[in-house]
C-alpha cells in the first residue's frame, strides 16, 4: 500500500481519490485555503459537494494548516489546484515536497512568454523550484476525463507525460483500474500544450451552440454541421501551435482532440461559449457565470498573445489561426461573433 496525498478538493482532484483508493492506497484529501467548506462537508458525509457518489471508505481529510502531516511519508503527491492556482501552488506547496517524492498535477494551461514562447506548467515549476535548489520529479495527466463521469466510473483513457519512464509506470501502477485506462509519454511538452490548447478551441466549438440558439430559438436541434466544422479547424490550429511547440508525434494531438470533445459537450467553456454566440458580450457573459471558474479564456488569450508576438517576428502567420485570432477579437476586442468560415477552406 502506497501514501497517495492529493492538495486541492476541486473536483478533478478528489475524483481522482477513487482509483487511488480503490486500489487499496492510503489517500489524503487536502483542501486549498479556498476549500474550507469542501473539506468540512467531505468529514461530515464523506461526500464531495459536487459528486453524487460517496467517497470510498477509508479516505482521510485534511484542512490546509495540516498540509505538512498530509505530505509525511507520502510515496506521491496529486496536485489538484486549477489554473488560478499555479503561483500559489509553487509558492506554497512543492518547497514541502521531497525531491524524491514524485509530483503528479492535473493542473491544464499554458504561460506566454515576452518572445511568443509557450511554457507548460510543470517547466514553470521545474525553473522556479531549481532556483530554490529543488530538483523535482514533476509530472501531469492530460486527456478526455471529466470528474464526475470518473467518479462514476465510466471507461476513461487518460495520458501520464513526464520525463521519466520508470516514474510514470509507478504512477501508472498506483492509479490505472478497470475503468481508468493510462498512456504514457515522456513528451511532456507535446501532451501538456495539447490538453491547455483544447480550451480555448472548445469555446470556439461552443459559439456555434449559441449562434444557432440565437437563429433558430433556444430549444431547437443542435446543428452539427457547423460543430464539427469548427472542430476540423481547431484540430488543424491546434496541430500547427504543437508543431511550433515542437511536440514529438501526432499522438499527443489525439490525447488533444479526445480533450478537446469532451470539453465541447459539457463544462464551463461549453456555457461560456454558447452565451457568447447567442450575442453576449465576454463581461456579460462571465456576469452570467458568476463565480464560475473559466480557464478557457486565459489559455485563449495567452496562447493568441503568443502567435501575435510570433507573427511580428515572423515566426508563425497569424492568417493560419483564423478560429484562435476571432476568439482573441471576441475576449480580447470585445468584437461581435462573426464566425470566419470562409478562411477555414484550403486547398491542398
Amino acid at each position: 500500500m502506497a501514501v497517495v496525498t492529493i492538495v486541492g478538493s476541486g473536483m478533478m482532484g478528489s475524483a481522482l481519490a477513487f482509483p487511488a483508493r480503490e486500489n487499496g492506497h492510503e489517500v489524503r484529501l487536502v483542501g486549498t485555503p479556498l476549500d474550507r467548506e469542501i473539506i468540512d462537508a467531505c468529514r461530515k458525509t464523506d461526500r464531495h459537494p459536487k459528486f453524487n457518489r460517496d467517497f470510498p471508505a477509508g479516505v482521510k481529510y485534511y484542512q490546509i494548516e495540516e498540509l505538512e502531516d498530509a505530505l509525511n511519508g507520502a510515496d506521491a503527491v496529486i496536485g489538484g489546484v486549477s489554473s488560478f492556482g499555479v503561483d500559489w501552488f509553487s509558492d506554497y506547496v512543492l518547497p514541502k515536497i521531497s525531491d524524491t517524492t514524485p509530483v503528479l498535477t492535473v493542473t491544464k494551461g499554458l504561460m506566454d512568454t515576452e518572445d511568443g514562447k509557450l511554457l507548460t506548467y510543470p517547466d514553470v515549476w521545474d525553473a522556479r523550484m531549481q532556483k530554490l535548489g529543488k530538483h523535482m520529479n514533476l509530472n501531469a495527466v492530460g486527456g478526455p476525463c471529466t470528474s464526475y463521469e470518473l467518479v462514476a466510473h465510466d471507461q476513461t483513457e487518460v495520458a501520464f507525460c513526464g520525463k521519466d519512464m520508470e516514474t510514470l509506470r509507478y504512477l501508472r501502477s498506483l492509479m490505472a483500474t478497470d475503468y481508468y485506462h493510462i498512456s504514457l509519454s515522456t513528451d511532456v511538452i507535446g501532451i501538456e500544450s495539447a490538453v491547455a490548447l483544447k480550451n480555448g478551441y472548445a469555446l470556439g466549438i461552443a459559439l456555434t451552440i449559441g449562434v444557432n440558439q440565437k437563429n433558430f430559438g433556444p430549444d431547437s436541434e443542435l446543428h452539427f454541421n457547423s460543430q464539427a466544422a469548427v472542430f476540423g479547424q481547431s484540430v488543424r490550429e491546434m496541430a500547427k501551435l504543437l508543431r511550433y511547440q515542437g511536440a514529438d508525434t501526432l499522438d499527443n494531438l489525439c490525447v488533444g482532440a479526445g480533450d478537446l470533445y469532451v470539453t465541447v459537450y459539457g463544462g464551463r467553456t461549453r456555457l461560456v461559449g454558447i452565451l457568447l454566440g447567442r450575442g453576449l458580450t465576454i463581461d456579460e457573459a462571465k456576469a452570467e457565470l458568476n463565480g464560475v471558474t473559466l480557464e478557457s479564456l486565459v489559455v485563449a488569450e495567452r496562447v493568441a498573445r503568443a502567435v501575435k508576438k510570433c507573427a511580428a517576428n515572423g515566426i508563425l502567420n497569424a492568417a493560419e489561426f483564423p478560429l484562435l485570432m476571432h476568439v482573441d477579437d471576441i475576449l480580447a476586442g470585445r468584437s461581435a461573433v462573426d464566425i470566419p468560415w470562409e478562411k477555414f477552406t484550403f486547398e491542398v
